[in-house]
């Protein structure tokens, strides 16, 4: 009997979706922030909507993997997925030691050599932007209290 799914795809990114936002409408509701109103907006009310949105975002690729015809799921990326995820946690965990002017371009370089078409100038200046861009953004324009250069360098 075949499958009346027909687009794998689809239906797998569906359930992740489904999954993640459940789970985050489920911290959402039972943490101890309030949600409130449209009008008055308590700190658990955008992540709650932010996840009611990925929840729909799912429910429409579900419903798309019954309809449209996709092509079939690859190789799993391993290599890829450790380049992504490893630099996005080192750097989380650098970040105060090391200061965002060494930590965000070690994310940035190691993430892109995920890429196939990985190559070494393309990857330091979008560090470089990057750092000038987080620097202006987010330390200087809203005060997030990261250090430039961090402890392990005496800032």
């Amino acid at each position: 009997m075949a499958s009346p799914i027909r687009s794998n795809k689809d239906f797998l990114t569906g359930l992740i979706y489904v999954a993640i936002g459940m789970g985050a409408v489920l911290v959402a509701r039972i943490s101890e922030l309030k949600v409130g109103t449209a009008l008055r907006m308590g700190p658990a009310y955008f992540p709650l909507v932010l996840s009611l949105l990925l929840i729909g975002i799912g429910l429409i690729s579900l419903i798309r993997s019954f309809i449209k015809p996709g092509t079939p799921i690859g190789v799993f990326a391993v290599k890829g997925l450790v380049l992504v995820v490893v630099p996005t946690f080192l750097f989380g965990f650098l970040v105060r030691g090391v200061g965002l002017i060494v930590a965000l371009p070690l994310l940035v370089v190691a993430s892109s050599y995920a890429s196939r078409q990985f190559r070494w100038g393309p990857s330091l200046a979008l560090a470089a932007g990057l750092v000038i861009f987080c620097t202006l953004v987010f330390l200087k324009g809203l005060g997030v209290p990261l250090p430039l250069w961090g402890s392990w360098f005496g800032g």
